[in-house]
Order: structure tokens, then C-alpha cells, then sequence
């Protein structure tokens, strides 16, 4: 009977507890890219060791989840965002302050950008995790120079009928792409853009730009009656002969696409004006998240010397790290390239003043 007992005792300890269950962390981010996919899986593995359970949620479009944060129907823990979306929950007073939180952040190049986001202060809400400059990616002998200006943009346009294009505002590429094409026809007022839309006669400064994109489109594939839905998809059309150029917003994306065998070698980076819209994006951690410690843990790990070697490295996602470069002195960053030439985003009210102008002119 005593034996009974003991081994009725035994079972209920053991089946009662049974191995420790991982904390699930939620992740919000954009789902649409290979490498970044296959990078947070890495990580993902990574923090499984750590006993946290990272569960990357793809998305569309990470405003949906933004949306839902906004209104209480989200169970995100993390979100990857910067723009539009960030002053959104700035806005609505829906993110934590973290910065503070992070002993990572003191170990942020300091020549970067990132105390602001399309020209809103950050505040501590979000975390840099790594950098964004647009740029065109070409076949060799578009564009003679690094730099490409919209006359010769035009050029190729005309010399490349049916070849050249763009990505369809409102996706972001494609609006940066209407951006850096006003740098190229205001190079000496680019500090006009850092300004809220609402206090410039912005007609009036945009008049050129639609001027050109009307003598611009008959040229384009389809005569500018259709774009590619986003920028992956343009890379498709760049690598199967349709098109000559894409566009990135990743400065390394010329070097990884070939590493990849997504585009043939030879490929060139070119900036579109004199210099590359630059952007930070970031990691923020909502107020209604259910798992903060484990997300600012996280955190750490993303901003974590080997997690952005391995982000920065070109066979695999190539993302730029934000990290001081002393940081990085390994035989991997070795390999790393310079930054762009680079020049802030535009005001967040930029961006759907001109979406909004580009569809009531061509839709």
C-alpha cells in the first residue's frame, strides 16, 4: 500500500508539471521577403534556447496591425515599423517607452539618424534596428554614372522603351521612387521636404514632377498603364529580361539578390538624384502586449553584435547594422560596404499627400 501511495505521488508530480513551456512572443512584421523571412527564423532558434518562443506573424501590410493595435484587437508583442505607422501609435499614445530599457541603444552608431522618423521625434518609443536607403538597381549600361538625375532617367526611359518602371504608389517604393524624383528637380531645396506639406504651397512645388512623370509614362512598360505591384515583383521582371531596373530599399540588395541567384551578376547600384532617401526602422513594443519583458529581451538579442552581423551579412538578408562599426570588427564586417551618400525621408505628410496626388492624375 505504501508503495502505491509513493508511486500515485510520483505520477501527479510528474505528469502535473511536465517540461516547461516556452513563452510565446508575438511579432508583427511584413512577411514578403525571403531573406528577412529566413533570418527570423534563424532567430527564431536562437531565442528558443533562451526559452522564449518568438513567432514571427507575416503580414501584408503592417498598418492592418497597426489598426488593430489602435483599437484594442491585437495581441502583438513586437511590431516592426517606422513612418506612417509609427506616428500612427505615437498618435494614439499606443506604444511603450523602451529606449531607456534597452542596454543595447548605447552601443547605436551615433552618426545615425534615428532620434527621428520621417521627421517626428521617437521619443523612446521605438528601437533602431536597422536602415533603409533607396536605391535602383540596374542591367549593366543603363546609367553611366552612380548617380542617376531624372533627365537621364528620362534618357534610359527613351533608349529602353517598354523596359523602364516603377513600383505602383501607394506602395512604398513607389512613393519613394515620386520623392527622389523631386530631389532630383529641387537638388538645391531638399530641406523644403523636412516640412510638414500643410505649410508649403506643395502644388506648386510639385507641378514639375507631374510634368515629367506625364511625358515619363507613355514610355514606361505597358506605356504606364500598369505598374508592378511592388518592388519584388519588379525584381522578378529585372531578372527575367522584362525590365532594366528595380528599385530597394536596401543599399545591399544588388549584392545579395545575385548571391541569391535571384538576379544575374553584373547588376549596378545607382542612387536616384545625388543622394539616397535613408530611413531607420524600427522595433516597438505596444502598450496592450502581453509579454513586455520577454519583448525588450528580444530586443537586446536583435540589437546584439552577432544577430547584426548576421542580418548585415550579404548572403543572407544584407540589412545594414546600426551598431558603432568599432563593434563590428570581425573578418564578417570586413566585407560590409559603406552606406549610400544620404539624405533624411521626407515629412510623414508627404507620403500620402503623394499617393493621393499620383492616383487622382493616373488611376
Amino acid at each position: 500500500m505504501r508503495r502505491l501511495v509513493a508511486a500515485t505521488f510520483f505520477l501527479v508530480i510528474f505528469l502535473g508539471t511536465g517540461p516547461i513551456k516556452a513563452e510565446v512572443v508575438n511579432f508583427y512584421a511584413w512577411g514578403g521577403s525571403p531573406q528577412v523571412n529566413s533570418y527570423l527564423r534563424w532567430a527564431q532558434q536562437e531565442l528558443k534556447a533562451e526559452g522564449i518562443e518568438f513567432r514571427h506573424n507575416k503580414v501584408a501590410d503592417v498598418s492592418e496591425v497597426v489598426k488593430q493595435i489602435i483599437s484594442g484587437h491585437s495581441n502583438a508583442d513586437i511590431i516592426w515599423i517606422n513612418g506612417e505607422n509609427f506616428h500612427a501609435l505615437k498618435d494614439t499614445n499606443a506604444l511603450l517607452p523602451i529606449v531607456d530599457d534597452i542596454n543595447a541603444t548605447q552601443h547605436i552608431n551615433p552618426e545615425l539618424n534615428w532620434q527621428t522618423d520621417f521627421g517626428e521625434p521617437v521619443n523612446g518609443l521605438e528601437v533602431p534596428w536597422g536602415v533603409g536607403q533607396f536605391n535602383l538597381i540596374a542591367r549593366p549600361g543603363v546609367f553611366g554614372t552612380e548617380t542617376v538625375s531624372a533627365e537621364e532617367l528620362m534618357r534610359a526611359a527613351q533608349e529602353y522603351k517598354g523596359r523602364i518602371s516603377y513600383p505602383k504608389p501607394p506602395e512604398f517604393h513607389g512613393t519613394t521612387f515620386l520623392k527622389s524624383l523631386l530631389l532630383s528637380l529641387y537638388p538645391e531645396r531638399r530641406s523644403v521636404f523636412q516640412q510638414p506639406v500643410q505649410s508649403i504651397n506643395a502644388q506648386e512645388l510639385t507641378q514639375p514632377l507631374w510634368d515629367y512623370l506625364d511625358k515619363l509614362h507613355p514610355l514606361l512598360w505597358q506605356q504606364g498603364d500598369n505598374f508592378p505591384s511592388s518592388a519584388g515583383e519588379q525584381v522578378s521582371y529585372l531578372a527575367n529580361g522584362q525590365l532594366m531596373i528595380a528599385v530597394s530599399f536596401n543599399p545591399n540588395d544588388d549584392q545579395t539578390l545575385v548571391n541569391q541567384g535571384r538576379l544575374p551578376a553584373g547588376v549596378k547600384r545607382h542612387t536616384l538624384s545625388d543622394h539616397a532617401i535613408t530611413n531607420t526602422h524600427y522595433l516597438a513594443i505596444p502598450k496592450t502586449a502581453k509579454s513586455v519583458e520577454k519583448a525588450k529581451q528580444i530586443i537586446e538579442f536583435m540589437l546584439s553584435s552577432e544577430a547584426q552581423l548576421r542580418k548585415a551579412d550579404t548572403n543572407r538578408w544584407g540589412d545594414p547594422s546600426v551598431l558603432k562599426p568599432e563593434l563590428l570588427h570581425t573578418k564578417e564586417s570586413s566585407r560590409q560596404r559603406e552606406l549610400l551618400p544620404a539624405t533624411d525621408d521626407f515629412h510623414v505628410s508627404w507620403q500620402s499627400y503623394l499617393e493621393q496626388e499620383w492616383s487622382a492624375r493616373y488611376q
